[in-house]
């Protein structure tokens, strides 16, 4: 069967598609709301650390920054729950797989800055040395290499950058 001209390499139809797609994303949305529910709720009991008022300046603004962040995660991988308990039964499954799938990839873009922002504050306060920045950039390199280099390498060495 073919969908815009593209082989889809099942024999299903739309509404098929549309339902095995689902319950894929769903099932990686899972893995990355714990997460970032997790690390949203330790953010939100560092306001309440007697330590939190002895921070600078600039590290209190990380952690706004962070908290905002980590909420706007939050948001967007809880999304699709909502969007899917609205929309359901209304036959609109193809087009709320389209919509949960760009807000899942929204989330995690979001849930990398906000653990990029939670590392480069811990660091900082665990350590006060300029090497922070240089282990920050690393790890960001390496959920970048992990979550976008590895999957957009294979997508083109094994389905000639097919959807």
């Amino acid at each position: 069967m073919t969908h815009e001209g593209r082989r889809t390499g099942r024999d299903e139809t739309e509404e098929e598609r549309a339902d095995r797609m689902w319950g894929e994303l769903i099932q990686e949305v899972r893995v990355a709301q714990t997460g970032v529910q997790i690390l949203f709720g330790f953010l939100l009991t560092v306001v309440f650390q007697p330590k939190y008022a002895t921070l600078a300046r600039t590290d209190q603004l990380i952690y706004i920054v962070t908290v905002v962040l980590g909420a706007c995660a939050t948001g967007a991988l809880i999304g699709p729950v909502s969007l899917h308990r609205l929309v359901s039964g209304r036959r609109v499954k193809p087009q709320a797989v389209r919509i949960a799938s760009r807000l899942t990839f929204v989330g995690l873009v979001l849930l990398l800055a906000t653990m990029t922002s939670s590392l480069l504050l811990i660091l900082r306060v665990a350590t006060h040395d300029g090497y922070v920045p240089y282990l920050v950039t690393a790890v960001v390199a390496w959920y970048l290499v992990c979550w976008y280099g590895l999957p957009l390498w294979a997508r083109r060495r094994h389905t000639g950058d097919r959807p």
